[in-house]
């Protein structure tokens, strides 16, 4: 929001020394933020001058030029000669001229120079070059904008150009600040100046409800049961003047406050949208049709909006419409058949109060946000309308000549009703840890306009209409907390309990994080949505559709679901660095996925209290709601594990490295995981592994298939692994393992078995392992042949084993004999013979 400082002094005291870093400071004292300082960036001298005479000189550029007398007063030098392009004024024309000396916003300084032949000792300024709006398609005539001040005028000060804004970010909970009104009432808090509530008009006179034209609600599907619009003030001004000038102290004060002047009679509607806090909405009176009713928008209805883009509506659309249809998106933007424009004489003013929700959903949905929804769905004063709309009609009547309509209108409006919040006496001192006194608290809620009232216990508190956010005693006290001063509150540090720390979890999940970094991988998170392509395809081993939970209001509509894998994930993210030069990737993420039952509903409407710690039952219910949520970790590894470089070719990465990787996992973990032929949709046949403990899968590694590489924009080949790792560290358990070093030398062996080729290279090592015993301290693949020598049906599998004994040093032939009742179990199982 931003607030220029001359309108906010006319609503409150600020001194006139005050900068706009103290006004700042002040409303960053009751929790404001500050963003920055805005002025129109002029320096003098800028004058107001008379076009005495000009001659038209034709350029050999094509252009013609005006070569003018222009009259800045003797002050300022008499009659200076300016040379000027444009062509919309005429001898004794007042403008705006700069003078030598001057800077105007860019910065560009204004000096005399020699141009088209002549030395201009000056510029006359257009609009654009003053900072006063976008027209630039002449200089600034100011007949125009009904002024005729004396010749050397300081135009900065006749038109406002010295003013200044401050701009504060406003959070949503918060909109009453997005006015000037608001703003004000805050800097009074802060200050303790004197506020002039611009809200505070004749009440009773201006809710006397005027009849003659018809105003209607009809909303047949109410969002949560609450209908669109509860208030809709209409007020007429006839025989406006749609030409007239706006004048430039309103130009100036919506220029800073970031919205372009566009005509008097819109100018007036958004000022006053500024000032008190209430968009405005006014129509041509002339190109109605009928009576006005608000109602949801029938399902692929149309409406051209102010824009001039044609929106097809969603049945949760609140609209404005009269007998020929749609005029309007309600509390959005208007309609363009109904808009005011130069040939307006009549004009109809809205005032209303629309549906948060409704008008939030509507902006969202069409794209469409806008300083009038920006408002209404934080929430708009109930007891504002009438002010509004009748603050609208007298400056239409005082600056557009129009006349207004005493005795036709209309009202819809319903008593607006605040419950009271009961505020126990010892709560506010509790919760804030300061040690507030009765006065202290009652005065603070006083000033920010709630009554209080007393009881035995404490008091019952209601709240300002401008304040929809204080629902509760916790939102009070944070208002007693605000007022009062944050400072007060004291700072400490929290005091953990001792004998707590990390829970096996969470530790085994950091050890298993730690290790992958300290490997070499680069830990990349990434948002949990993605597609139901992308969940089917990752997600299962087969590809088949899978349930996924899509959400309702998702980030991006062309990813609306949670994830089940980290796989897709990590794909984009290899993208991403692809596309910036980074090749070489080694990637990993730990993460929750989204695993949700086929056929069970989740989600509950039972939402617990704040503040509130929910009971057992409460907690397995939540639990009970949301689908199963485990943690997964997931590499990546695409391009070189080594660069090329001199004496040395570039190594890729294979899948020998996402194995190294699943080892890794397996080794911070605490388990064991074996490896076996697998198959998953995504993944290469014949180069896809099954990851298991025991007899349970955790996982897979393996090949992306090159079409889905492709797909992902990833050329070359990709390796990844996934594990569930909840589940490797639940099957590790809470047991810490030790062994001891033994002192004695391990004796080496290698054995090279002929297996049938499908036998996977798993079962053969299982079988070595079993049949080898307690001696046998390590087994490692180092070959898998096949070819010539050997059957076509058959393969060879070479593994090095080392043999060590706790208490001695082994004989070879102990070796032997270990390392032949292993083969002799594989000859059992498997059909293995040592290969001669």
């Amino acid at each position: 929001m931003r607030v220029p400082l001359s309108w906010l002094r006319e609503y409150v005291d600020v001194p006139a020394d005050a900068t706009p870093d103290d006004v700042l400071a002040a409303l960053v004292s009751v929790g404001f933020e500050e963003e920055d300082v805005h002025g129109f960036d002029l320096q003098g001298p800028i004058v107001v001058g008379r076009v005495v005479e000009f001659v038209e000189e034709a350029q050999s550029n094509g252009k013609t030029i005006r070569w003018c007398q222009v009259d800045v007063g003797e002050a300022n030098g008499g009659v200076r000669g300016i040379v000027c392009g444009a062509r919309n004024f005429f001898p004794g024309d007042k403008v705006v001229v700069t003078l030598p000396g001057a800077v105007l916003p860019g910065p560009f300084p204004i000096a005399a120079r020699k141009t088209y032949g002549h030395v201009s000792d000056g510029m006359i300024a257009s609009a654009k070059e003053l900072g006063l709006g976008d027209e630039h398609s002449g200089i600034l005539r100011l007949v125009e904008l009904g002024l005729d001040p004396e010749v050397g005028t300081d135009a900065i000060a006749l038109l406002g150009l010295d003013d200044v804004a401050v701009e504060i970010n406003v959070t949503p909970d918060r909109g009453y600040a997005l006015s000037i009104r608001g703003v004000a009432r805050e800097y009074a808090h802060a200050t303790g100046a004197d506020f002039r509530d611009p809200g505070e008009r004749a009440w009773v006179e201006l809710q006397q409800p005027v009849e003659g034209f018809a105003v209607a609600v009809d909303d047949q599907a109410p969002i949560r049961g609450r209908v669109g619009a509860s208030e809709f003030v209409v007020r007429i001004v006839r025989d406006v003047d749609p030409t007239k000038p706006t004048p430039p102290w309103m130009i100036a004060r919506l220029t800073l406050a970031g919205i372009r002047s566009l005509g008097i009679l819109i100018d007036i509607t958004n000022y006053v949208m500024l000032e008190l806090g209430n968009p405005i909405h006014g129509y041509d009176l002339d190109k109605l049709q009928g009576g006005i009713t608000v109602r949801r928008a029938q399902e692929g209805e149309k409406l051209t909006t102010l824009d001039g883009k044609e929106r097809t509506l969603s049945g949760e659309d609140l609209l404005i419409t009269d007998e020929s249809g749609p005029i309007g998106l309600a509390g959005v933007m208007g309609g363009g058949p109904t808009e005011m424009t130069d040939a307006t004489r009549n004009v109809l003013i809205e005032a209303a109060i629309f549906d948060t929700v409704s008008i939030a959903r509507t902006a969202r949905r069409h794209k469409l946000p806008s300083e009038a929804s920006r408002r209404f769905e934080r929430g708009v004063d109930p007891l504002i309308p009438f002010v509004a709309a009748r603050r609208v009609a007298d400056l239409m009547v005082e600056y557009a000549g129009g006349t207004l309509d005493t005795e036709v209108g209309g009202a819809l409006f319903a008593d607006v009703h605040i419950a009271g919040i009961d505020l126990p006496r010892e709560f506010v001192p509790g919760l804030i840890g300061v040690d507030y006194s009765d006065a202290e608290i009652v005065g603070a809620l006083e000033t920010i306009g709630c009554e209080v009232t007393e009881t035995g216990a404490g008091w019952v508190v209601i709240p300002p209409s401008w304040r929809p956010d204080l629902t509760d005693k916790w939102t009070l006290a944070e208002e007693v907390a605000r007022i009062n001063g944050y400072d007060r509150i004291p700072s400490v540090l929290p005091v953990p309990p001792s004998g707590r720390g990390l829970t096996p979890a969470q530790a085994g999940r950091r050890r298993v994080a730690n290790a992958l970094a300290a490997a070499g991988y680069t830990e990349t998170p990434s948002f949990p949505f993605t597609t139901a392509e992308q969940n089917d395809l990752h997600g299962s081993a087969s590809g088949e559709h899978l349930s996924s939970v899509k959400l309702a209001n998702p980030l991006d509509g062309q990813a609306p679901f949670l994830r089940r894998s980290l796989v897709p994930g990590l794909l984009q993210v290899a993208h991403r660095n692809l596309a910036r030069g980074f090749g070489d990737l080694a990637l990993f993420e730990t993460g929750t996925v989204f695993l949700p039952e086929p056929g069970v509903a989740y989600g509950t409407d039972q939402v617990p209290p704040l503040a509130v710690r929910p009971d057992a039952a409460t907690l397995a219910a939540l639990d009970a709601s949301i689908p199963p949520q485990p943690r997964h970790v997931a590499v990546l590894l695409t391009g070189h594990r080594v660069a090329k470089q001199p004496g040395q070719a570039a190594e890729a990465f294979d899948l020998g490295d996402a194995l190294d990787a699943v080892r890794t996992i397996a080794v911070a973990a605490g388990v064991e995981i074996s490896v076996a032929q697998g198959e998953r949709a995504a993944l290469h046949p014949g180069r896809t592994g099954v990851l298991t403990v025991g007899d349970i899968e955790v996982g897979y590694v393996g090949e992306v298939l090159p079409a889905v590489s492709e797909a992902a924009d990833l050329p070359g080949r990709v390796i990844v692994a996934e594990l569930d790792l909840d589940l490797v560290l639940s099957l590790a358990g809470d047991r810490v393992v030790v062994a001891s070093l033994s002192g004695y030398p391990a004796a080496t062996q290698d054995v090279s078995l002929v297996v049938p080729r499908e036998t996977p290279a798993s079962a053969v090592r299982a079988a070595l392992v079993d049949g080898a015993g307690e001696l046998l301290e390590s087994l490692r693949l180092v070959d898998d042949y096949r070819g010539p020598g050997l059957p076509d049906d058959a393969k060879s599998l070479t593994f090095a084993l080392r043999f060590r004994a706790p208490d001695r040093t082994l004989t070879a032939a102990e070796a032997t004999e270990a390392k032949l009742a292993g083969v002799a179990v594989a000859a059992e199982r498997l059909g293995a013979a040592i290969r001669d």
